[in-house]
């Protein structure tokens, strides 16, 4: 199974250990599922991850462990498709990033933008509880 994880669940992992999208990174490393991700995600996670309003909340040494895990252990897609289908343009690497990877799911916390269109080319847009429940884990 395919999945990319926005950079909002990424970035709650880090303020949230043993929270649902810490529980869905875990699984990632726990080999149950591979994680898409692009250079303009990880660009996104480095400029979020320093702000002064996040750096309150995020440990820079986790936020840096978690950076060189996707970027090494990650498969990270380089030729992203133009998608002009979301309302907020930029949230569009993602849906680009699901559709070059032919990803299964991409499991945001967007509700306004990325989780009303439900679905992008093959790619089911789902919840980060939602996607626990595909992959057959259940909530701690």
């Amino acid at each position: 199974m395919k999945v990319v994880l926005d950079t909002n669940l990424l970035i709650s992992a880090l303020i949230a250990p043993r929270g649902v999208p810490d529980q869905l990174y875990r699984a990632w490393s726990e080999g149950r599922y591979t994680l898409l991700t692009s250079e303009a995600q990880l660009e996104e996670f480095r400029r979020v991850t320093r702000y002064p309003s996040v750096r309150r909340f995020v440990d820079p040494a986790a936020a840096g462990t978690m950076y060189n895990e996707l970027h090494h252990l990650a498969v990270v897609l380089t030729h992203l498709p133009i998608v002009e289908v979301t309302t907020d343009p930029a949230d569009a690497f993602l849906l680009a990033t699901a559709k070059a990877g032919e990803a299964d799911y991409l499991a945001t916390g967007d509700k306004r933008d990325l989780l009303v269109l439900h679905a992008f080319a093959r790619t089911q847009i789902v919840t980060a509880r939602q996607l626990l429940r595909a992959l057959g884990i259940s909530l701690d």
